[in-house]
C-alpha cells in the first residue's frame, strides 16, 4: 500500500502537467475529480504483511481527516475476517489538490486565473493560452504587465527597420525586451517582431589539431553568420562546449574544432554548415536543468548533436563535485519542467529528476569540475560510434 507522501507526489506530478490547461479550460477532459489507486494488493500480500497495512489504513484515516478528500474502502477478507483497507483516494478539485501539495501552488492557481481575466478577449491572436500562462508562471507582476503594454503595442505597430533599443515603449530595455520577444509576438499575433540585430551573430572557436599548431598556425577564430570567412581546416569533430574556458582549454585532437557555446541558443551555430555537417558533432555543458534545456533548443534549431556527460551515469559519477545553490548562492530549486522532445531518453531522464520537487540530491554539476581528459576519453569514445 502507498503512503501518503507517496500519492502527494502523484498529485503534484498531476498538477503540474495540467494546472494550466484546468485553469483556462483548455484540457480535452476533465482533470479533476481524479481516483489515485493506493494499493492493487492480493489479499494474500495484504495478509502476508497485514501488520504494515493495519498502520497504514490507520496512517491514511487520520491523514485524509485533514483534507476535503474522499477515501474509498474495499472489504478484503484476510483469513477468516473481513476488514474495510483503503483502496483509493478521489481529490475532487485543482484547489484541493494545491491545498494537499502546499507550497507554491495556491499562489500559482490564484495568479493564473487573476492573469487569465480578460486576457483572450484582450489578445485575439493568442490561441495557446495555457502554454503562455505556463511560460509566464515565473514572471513577477510588474514583467506580466509589462509583457501586455508591449503585446498591445505590437500589435497594433511595426519596428520593422529599428533594433530593440529603438523601440519607442516607455519603462523598457533592450535586454528586457530581447529576451521576451517571442512570448511578445505571441500575444501579438506575428509570427516575430522584425526588429533588427545591433549586429550580426557570431561564433568564437579554437583549432584543436596537433599538425595544424605545430605549423605555427592560428589557436582561435571567430565567425559571423551572414559573413565570408575560410577555415583553417574543414573539421571531422566539433565539440560545443557551454563554458568558454572548457572550449579554449580543451586538448588536442587531430582534425577537430572547439566552439564556445556560452549558453547560447543554438540557431546561429546553425548557420555554420561546416559545423552542423561535421562528421562527429558533441554538445557538452552542465549537468543542470539549465544545460539540458539548452541542449534541447540547440536541436531543435538544427544542430544535430550528440551529448557527452550529459546522462544519469556521469551525473551519479561526478555528483560528489555537484552543488545545491547558483552562482549567488542561492538554492537551486525545484522548477515546472518545459517540453523537451529532442533529448534522449537518458539526458530526459536526468531532466525530469532534477526538476522534481521530491528530488533531494544536488541539482548542478558544472562541466568544468570534469578533468578535461576524462571529457576528451568522452569524445574518443563518441568519435568512434561508442556511447
Amino acid at each position: 500500500m502507498k503512503r501518503p507522501a507517496d500519492i502527494v507526489r502523484e498529485i503534484e506530478r498531476r498538477l503540474r502537467q495540467t494546472w494550466a490547461q484546468t485553469v483556462t479550460g483548455e484540457a480535452a477532459k476533465a482533470v479533476w475529480p481524479h481516483r489515485f489507486s493506493l494499493s492493487s494488493a492480493s489479499s494474500t500480500a495484504i495478509e502476508a504483511d497485514f501488520t504494515t497495512v493495519v498502520n497504514l489504513t490507520a496512517d491514511w484515516r487520520d491523514w485524509a481527516r485533514g483534507f476535503d478528500v474522499e477515501l474509498v474502502n474495499r472489504t478484503r477478507r484476510i483469513g477468516a475476517v473481513s476488514h474495510s483497507i483503503p483502496s483509493h483516494l478521489v481529490v475532487p478539485s485543482i484547489d484541493e489538490a494545491a491545498r494537499i501539495c502546499g507550497g507554491e501552488w495556491p499562489r500559482r492557481l490564484q495568479q493564473g486565473l487573476n492573469r487569465l481575466k480578460g486576457l483572450p478577449d484582450r489578445f485575439p491572436a493568442l490561441t495557446e493560452v495555457s502554454e503562455f500562462l505556463k511560460a509566464t508562471d515565473h514572471f513577477s507582476d510588474v514583467d506580466f504587465e509589462l509583457l501586455l503594454r508591449a503585446g498591445a503595442w505590437f500589435s497594433t505597430n511595426s519596428a520593422a527597420g529599428l533594433t530593440p533599443r529603438q523601440v519607442p515603449l516607455e519603462g523598457f530595455h533592450a535586454k528586457w525586451l530581447n529576451t521576451r520577444q517571442h512570448l511578445v509576438a505571441e500575444l501579438a499575433g506575428k509570427p516575430d517582431l522584425g526588429l533588427m540585430r545591433n549586429h550580426a551573430p557570431r561564433i568564437h572557436f579554437s583549432y584543436l589539431d596537433p599538425d595544424h599548431l605545430a605549423r605555427g598556425g592560428r589557436k582561435h577564430d571567430t565567425a559571423s553568420v551572414g559573413d565570408r570567412f575560410a577555415l583553417a581546416y574543414l573539421p571531422e569533430v566539433v565539440i560545443i562546449s557551454e563554458n568558454k574556458d572548457t572550449a579554449v582549454n580543451f586538448p588536442e585532437v587531430a582534425g577537430a574544432i572547439s566552439v564556445e557555446g556560452v549558453g547560447k541558443g543554438g540557431r546561429t551555430f546553425a548557420s555554420f554548415e561546416w559545423l552542423v555537417d561535421a562528421p562527429v558533432l558533441i554538445y557538452w555543458g552542465d549537468m543542470d536543468a539549465d544545460g539540458l534545456e539548452i541542449l534541447d533548443g540547440f536541436r531543435a534549431a538544427g544542430v544535430p548533436a550528440r551529448s557527452i556527460l550529459m546522462d544519469p551515469d556521469s551525473f551519479t559519477r561526478w555528483e560528489a563535485y555537484g552543488t545545491t545553490v547558483d552562482q549567488l548562492g542561492a538554492p537551486l530549486e525545484a522548477r515546472e519542467p518545459r517540453s523537451v522532445p529532442n533529448l534522449t531518453d537518458d539526458e530526459r531522464a536526468l531532466y525530469l529528476d532534477l526538476v522534481h520537487p521530491g528530488w533531494s540530491r544536488v541539482r548542478r554539476i558544472e562541466q568544468e569540475r570534469i578533468p578535461l581528459s576524462v571529457a576528451l576519453a568522452a569524445l574518443e569514445r563518441a568519435a568512434r560510434g561508442r556511447s
